[in-house]
Parts: structure tokens; C-alpha cells; sequence
């Protein structure tokens, strides 16, 4: 069958299209992105205003045309920490449900991570042995642990690229003190979690997924998109050290120039550069593998896993 995800997250509206059923690999067969930074849009009272829902409603509405264009028989839509912590979430999910029928799911935190660990868990297999898995995204920090399909222990911090620049890193480039103070941020409430993981003892196999690793990643020196999902990438936390005052001296114009960085994401990749350094630092990590699949993936393979046990 043909399978979309819609995920409302805090940089974009995303819909995949997937033919899928139980017990195959799911195929990728379109994508349809919208850049909306939901986090961006929130009011001094931590609301998403009424031109923004009414940008997420319009956009919502061209990913079901998309869905309806490329056949999909079953769309599970879901939102993220945008949403997720809006002050007027249950307006925004009214408003999108009347406007346009999509009842939205709105995530937890601890349910992203679950997810993307069973995706990350899914690509690699069971002679990854213990992952450690970590996903930056617009609003939020994942991280996973464990050996089998449902991890050992799962956080969400509140570490978003896209949060923390809007937050804290306001110049372009941004002050070298704001810079400071945000890697203090960042590292104390990373540590916070660290403890609730180490009882575990060290992971075979450290896995990072999402944009931000992608794009880190890149810029260190690792294969481009083009040359398909199979090839290993790898992030080196020596490399990351060095490339991190780089971009704090950068203008978001020119980390767009980097390679593989977009005009839309140039801006929190500075932030993202922070977060992933302070968690490989603080975890003891140093090299990474990215992942091809995260939470969307997930969220499939979840569904088909339903479909399987219907």
C-alpha cells in the first residue's frame, strides 16, 4: 500500500510517501517540504499567532493535495515540539482539524526519541548491539539508549537549533559572549541526563540522525546526498571541535556557502554545532554515524508494525 507521514515540526512540514507493507523495507516515493519555522512564530506569550496557524493550515492543506496526487491510502499526520508546547496547542489543533479535517498527533518528547531509536534500531540491525542514538531538531534534543527494538531510556531537551537561535544567538555573526553562554547553557542541561544513561554502560554503536548531524557532518568532510543512503557517514567529535569557532565567526550568509548547508538552515547551524559538540563531549563520544532514517521512518514502521498485529 501507499503510506504518507505528515510531521508538523518546528523548521518544516514534511510529507513522505512511502510504499510499504508489513515486513518489507518501506520505499521512499515522494517528499513535499514546506520551510514554516513554527518555532520562530511564537508570540511573547508563547502562542503561535493567527497568520502563523493560518500558514500551517495552508501549507497542511497543499501535503493533502500532494497525498491525494501520489495516491496515498493511509496519511498519519503528526506534530512535534512546535506545537507540542505552544500556549494555544489546543487551538491550533482545532483550528487545523476544522479547517482541513487532519487531526494531528501531537508527539512527546520521550515519543520522538522511542520512535527514531526503533528507526535507527531498524536500519542497522541487531549487530549494532547497544546504540546511543541522538536527533537535533528545530525545538528539541532526542536521546535514546538501549539493546532492543524499545529503548532503555529516552529524554527530550528543550536544545532545538532553531529554538536556541531564536533565543540566544541574535547578531549575525552573533556576539562572542552570546555564543559562551549558550555552550554553559547547553553543556548543563546535557549533563543533567547524563547520569539516567551511563548506568548502562558504554554503547556499541553511537548513531546520530536529523539535518543538523547531516549538515555537521557534511562540512567535516563526508559523502554528499547524492551518493545515496548506503554509504557511511561519520561525524568525528575532532573535527566538530574545530569547525565550531568557524561558524561562530560566520555570518549565516556565508555557512550557506558551506558545503551541503542550505539557505534555510545556515542560520541555526551554529546552534545545532553546539548541541552535537556538548553531547559527544559529555557522552564520551568520539565518532558518530549518521543515520538515513529518523523519526518519520519511524512513525511508519510503527504504523506497519499495527498493521501487521491487525
Amino acid at each position: 500500500m501507499r503510506l504518507g507521514v505528515l510531521d508538523v515540526g518546528s523548521n518544516t512540514v514534511h510529507l513522505l510517501v512511502v510504499d510499504a507493507h508489513p515486513g518489507a523495507r518501506p520505499l521512499p516515493a515522494h517528499s513535499h517540504k514546506a520551510e514554516l519555522r513554527l518555532a520562530q512564530l511564537l508570540d511573547d506569550s508563547g502562542a503561535i499567532g493567527d497568520d502563523g496557524i493560518g500558514k500551517l493550515v495552508d501549507v497542511v492543506r497543499e501535503a493533502l493535495q500532494a497525498a491525494e496526487d501520489k495516491g496515498v491510502e493511509d496519511l498519519v499526520p503528526f506534530a512535534t515540539s512546535a506545537v507540542r508546547e505552544a500556549s494555544n496547542a489546543d487551538d491550533v489543533l482545532a483550528r487545523v482539524e476544522d479547517e482541513t479535517g487532519v487531526r494531528l498527533q501531537v508527539l512527546t518528547g520521550e515519543e520522538e526519541a522511542r520512535l527514531t531509536f526503533l528507526a535507527v534500531r531498524r536500519w542497522f540491525g541487531w549487530s549494532a548491539g547497544k546504540l546511543l542514538v541522538l536527533d537535533i531538531g528545530g525545538g528539541s534534543l532526542e536521546i535514546a539508549y538501549g539493546i532492543d527494538e524499545e529503548p532503555d531510556a529516552a529524554v527530550s531537551l528543550p536544545l532545538g537549533a532553531g529554538r536556541l537561535t531564536a533565543g540566544w544567538l541574535q547578531g549575525d555573526p552573533p556576539d562572542a559572549e552570546n555564543v559562551r553562554a549558550l555552550r554553559r547553557h547547553v553543556r548543563a542541561q546535557i549533563a543533567r541526563s547524563v547520569g539516567e544513561f551511563s548506568r548502562f554502560g558504554a554503547p556499541d554503536h553511537v548513531v546520530a540522525t536529523s539535518k543538523t548531524f547531516k549538515q555537521l557532518a557534511r562540512i567535516a568532510g563526508a559523502a554528499r546526498s547524492a551518493e545515496g543512503l548506503y554509504v557511511q557517514r561519520e561525524l568525528k567529535r575532532e573535527s566538530l571541535e574545530a569547525w565550531v569557532p568557524r561558524l561562530s565567526g560566520m555570518s549565516a550568509e556565508q555557512r550557506s556557502e558551506l558545503p551541503g548547508v542550505s539557505d534555510g538552515r545556515a542560520g541555526q547551524l551554529l546552534a545545532g554545532a553546539l548541541v552535537a559538540e556538548g553531547a559527544m563531549d559529555l557522552f564520551g563520544v568520539e565518532s558518530l554515524e549518521i543515520c538515513p532514517w529518523a523519526l518519520r521512518e519511524g512513525v511508519i514502521l510503527r504504523r506497519l508494525d499495527h498493521m501487521d498485529a491487525d
